[in-house]
């Protein structure tokens, strides 16, 4: 009975210490990005454009500027034509290479991405300017430009 019991309590820790940790989410072409650094939330903001049914997504990664500005238009397809001049049926956007430093620690930060997608068979390829700036510990959207 003694061996019964240690034979389950074994390997019932033997399961335990088994479980997978969860898995970190990344950004980018590989999932590489971390998701404290301001490339990060400016992909993700974009991901939430882009590929999601609603804009409340992007508007928790914007400041209050950026979520008025985007609320004024209500629909995704709104936001992507008005305020992006950007409209896109599929799309990948990556970050610019030459935007590598330590922007983790920095209170604003401007990054650079790239947009290839199609548009009614027609294939884009497009780039924005995201500025960002820190709030608490997030990064926030607060402008985005052609320049």
């Amino acid at each position: 009975m003694l061996k019964n019991i240690s034979f389950i309590l074994i390997f019932s820790l033997f399961f335990i210490a088994c479980e997978e940790a969860p898995v970190k989410k990344g950004g980018g072409k590989f999932g590489m990005l971390d998701s404290d650094i301001p490339e990060f939330a400016a992909i993700e903001f974009f991901e939430h454009i882009y590929h999601s049914k609603n804009l409340e997504g992007a508007i928790k990664l914007s400041t209050p500027k950026m979520e008025r500005l985007m609320r004024s238009y209500h629909t995704n397809k709104g936001v992507q034509k008005h305020v992006l001049n950007m409209r896109f049926d599929k799309v990948k956007i990556q970050p610019s290479t030459r935007s590598a430093g330590r922007n983790e620690f920095a209170k604003d930060a401007k990054i650079s991405l790239f947009f290839e997608g199609e548009l009614d068979g027609d294939i884009i390829k497009d780039m924005r300017l995201v500025e960002l700036i820190k709030v608490d510990k997030d990064w926030k959207v607060d402008e985005v430009s052609v320049e």
